[in-house]
């Protein structure tokens, strides 16, 4: 089994429903869901934690809930590039890979691990190493998380808080 290294997530339909809202004024909004970013605080001690979108103009959203609130890289990369992108950047196999769009799977044949959200496209989900009960924006990432610990590093103990050398997301510390 490997030994994972780094974690990249999809943007839309993973941290989000996928859906854009749009006025005449053009994209406004995209829905987030809650305690993703909790979760993905319990992987910080083992797992660098990247994001990608392949939405330009829906980009500067995406910035403000990734980047901005959540103080995490993201990049803009084409849905076709994207496992060219990871190869510049890591060996394949050390990445865990998180998606749910019709091209993901091209990204899903060649990492170390994938997991997409119970919404993802139909192919993607038939090539997935886990399939989440939940749908993207609605804790499916926070369910990668647990299920990450669980395979790969030490499993979450609801009993315990986490540690104070893990540094939690928002306002609330231990």
């Amino acid at each position: 089994m490997i030994k994972p290294k780094v974690f990249i997530l999809d943007v839309d339909g993973v941290m989000t429903d996928g859906q854009f809202h749009y006025t005449s004024d053009g994209k406004v909004m995209k829905i987030f869901g809650a305690d993703d970013n909790d979760a993905l605080s319990l992987l910080s001690p083992y797992l660098e934690i990247h994001f990608v979108t392949g939405d330009h103009r829906g980009f500067e959203i995406s910035k403000s809930r990734i980047v901005d609130d959540m103080k995490k890289s993201l990049d803009l990369v084409s849905t076709i590039k994207r496992i060219d992108w990871i190869k510049e950047r890591w060996n394949p196999k050390d990445v865990i890979y998180m998606g749910d769009g019709i091209f993901d799977h091209y990204v899903f044949k060649e990492v170390g691990y994938c997991i997409a959200p119970s919404n993802g496209d139909e192919y993607v989900k038939s090539v997935a190493n886990y399939v989440t009960t939940r749908s993207g924006a609605n804790r499916a990432v926070a369910e990668a998380c647990l299920h990450i610990l669980d395979v790969f590093f030490i499993p979450y103990n609801p009993n315990e808080l986490p540690n104070n050398q893990i540094k939690l997301s928002g306002e609330w510390t231990v």
